[in-house]
């Protein structure tokens, strides 16, 4: 098994000029907490052949402008936002407020909910387990965990959804269970949860037939791997995804050396007057929700992910093998546009092929998005997920913008 250590794109090595010192760096070391808090850290790109400083300077001011006024606009929450070239931050700045209340900014280091690209780290853990013969992608996930036989509504002779199918949104089951309390209760008691859902949801369409976003689906994936690396999901996760990747904040649980940095989420409950998120619902009560919408996150941190997600990540945590079979539809409809293994792809009229995935949760939105070919990214977080701005929109036009100062 050949793993890539190097981190690459198509007209070779990306390296950043420190802004205020002019010295080459790949931004690697470890933020201090006062620039944790900070609202901004950039370096801007060297002069270097193929990339056109004026261009990326401008799609960069274009949207912090676009951002700053939106989230004035809103005067509630606050928008976290990162460039990134491989794992690496190239350029960051946060918008407005990570607690308006008590008038705390938003920073760099401010920590979010991440929302379904909680299901993207439940993919690469499911990888993990892969690479090691705990899983075979194409046998019945009910061969892991037998519970699964219990959903009700299977198709007459139809065979028994794969772990691959739970994995791309094929395994035919439904968005979520019919149960109102499914999604709540405490974090401690998500895997009862996920067993009680079970037998409370259905399929709907015949395993592989076609795309079906099942958020009990990714429930009971993450629980699936659990079962078979014999390890809680939650520990498996923090050991061998995020402590590799130095994902130092990045976590289920937020723990008292993480709370000061933590947003405070903000709804809008109909009435015009954005109000906290309660904080029973929100930061203790996800019920089966933890590999599906349990994450919480930073930009930094994301943009080390979205490395391990291209294999431009040092160590590297998945095969060039994992990482292609991650990054290749496995939706019917169109081959070129669809999800694969925890990750959203599509193609842009202009031929860009961009990956990534987007999260909403209550009080919360996230995006991160990444062309694999130039190893570019961005990774928007907001607490507010009512807002004028359109995370998805606003982060595709920045990297699509940014994508055309290179060539």
């Amino acid at each position: 098994m050949r793993w890539r250590t190097e981190l690459r794109n198509r007209r070779g090595m990306l390296r950043w000029a420190n802004a205020s010192s002019g010295r080459l760096s790949t931004l690697t070391t470890a933020y201090t907490f006062a620039a944790l808090l900070a609202p901004f850290f950039v370096a801007s790109p060297a002069i270097a052949q193929g990339v056109n400083a004026d261009a990326w300077n401008a799609a960069i001011s274009r949207f912090e402008q676009k951002m700053e006024a939106q989230v004035a606009a809103d005067d509630v929450g606050g928008v976290s936002a990162a460039v990134a070239s491989g794992s690496d931050v190239v350029w960051a700045r946060a918008f407005g407020w990570a607690d308006r209340d008590r008038r705390i900014p938003a920073g760099v280091g401010s920590i979010y909910r991440t929302g379904s690209i909680s299901k993207t780290v439940t993919a690469v853990a499911m990888m993990r387990a892969v690479e090691r013969g705990f899983i075979d992608l194409d046998q019945p996930l009910s061969e892991i965990f037998p519970a699964t036989a219990r959903f009700p509504g299977a198709m007459a002779g139809a065979p028994a959804p794969t772990v691959r199918q739970f994995a791309s949104h094929t395994s035919g089951l439904v968005r979520e269970p019919d149960w109102d309390i499914a999604a709540s209760g405490p974090i401690g008691i998500w895997q009862e949860r996920v067993v009680e859902s079970i037998p409370l949801s259905r399929f709907q369409n015949a395993p592989g037939a076609e795309y079906s976003y099942s958020n009990i689906g990714y429930g009971t994936l993450g629980l699936a791997v659990a079962r078979a690396v014999g390890r809680p999901f939650m520990e498996f996760v923090e050991e061998d995804v995020f402590k590799p990747l130095g994902m130092t904040s990045s976590t289920f649980v937020i723990g008292p050396e993480l709370a000061p940095r933590l947003t405070v989420g903000y709804v809008n409950r109909g009435d015009g007057n954005p109000a906290p998120e309660q904080p029973t619902r929100e930061h203790a009560g996800r019920g089966y929700k933890v590999p599906n919408g349990g994450v919480y996150s930073t930009v930094g941190d994301l943009a080390r992910f979205m490395g391990a997600l291209q294999g431009r990540a040092s160590p590297a945590i998945l095969s060039d093998e994992s990482v292609a079979e991650m990054s290749r539809v496995h939706t019917p409809e169109d081959p070129d546009n669809g999800y694969g293994l925890g990750v959203m792809i599509r193609t842009t009229d202009g031929g860009a092929r961009l990956i990534g995935h987007s999260g909403s949760v209550a009080g919360y939105n996230a995006y991160m998005l990444f062309e694999p070919e130039s190893g570019l990214g961005v990774v928007l977080l907001r607490n507010y997920n009512q807002g004028q701005a359109s995370l998805g929109a606003a982060g595709q036009e920045l990297l699509v913008e940014l994508l055309g100062a290179l060539r």
